[in-house]
């Protein structure tokens, strides 16, 4: 179980450091509306985002409301964010490839009763 929740948060952690690269102006509400957290989880995450220096605080000075802020990637985030994406693609394709394969056994298994102008894709 802990090895999924880890999975489930370095996903999070994944999405958040990815999102922030392209959109620093993202409030705290988007962004957990964006990945699918709650605020709550948007803010502790991006507490230890910050504690751990992979992000920084900034001036959203576009905004009318000066206590907006801007979540500004650091050298060490940019860095964290290609490895967990390298981290994230891998798990991926290992399960893409596993699907793949559960795929082929289930068609095999129905063998002439499967009829291929129904599988995804055709």
């Amino acid at each position: 179980m802990a090895g999924q929740r880890s999975k489930v948060q370095e996903d999070a952690r994944f999405r958040v450091l990815r999102l922030l690269h392209d959109n620093p102006e993202l409030s705290q509400r988007e962004l957990a509306e964006a990945v699918g957290i709650s605020n709550g989880s948007a803010h502790y995450l991006l507490s230890a985002l910050l504690d751990k220096g992979l992000i920084k605080l900034g001036n959203f000075t576009a905004a009318q409301d000066k206590r907006r802020y801007a979540y500004i990637l650091t050298p060490k985030g940019i860095a964290e964010k290609a490895a967990i994406t390298k981290r994230f693609l891998e798990r991926k394709i290992q399960e893409y490839d596993s699907l793949k394969a559960e795929i082929e056994t289930l068609k095999d298994e129905l063998g002439d009763a499967f009829a291929p102008e129904n599988s995804p894709g055709s």
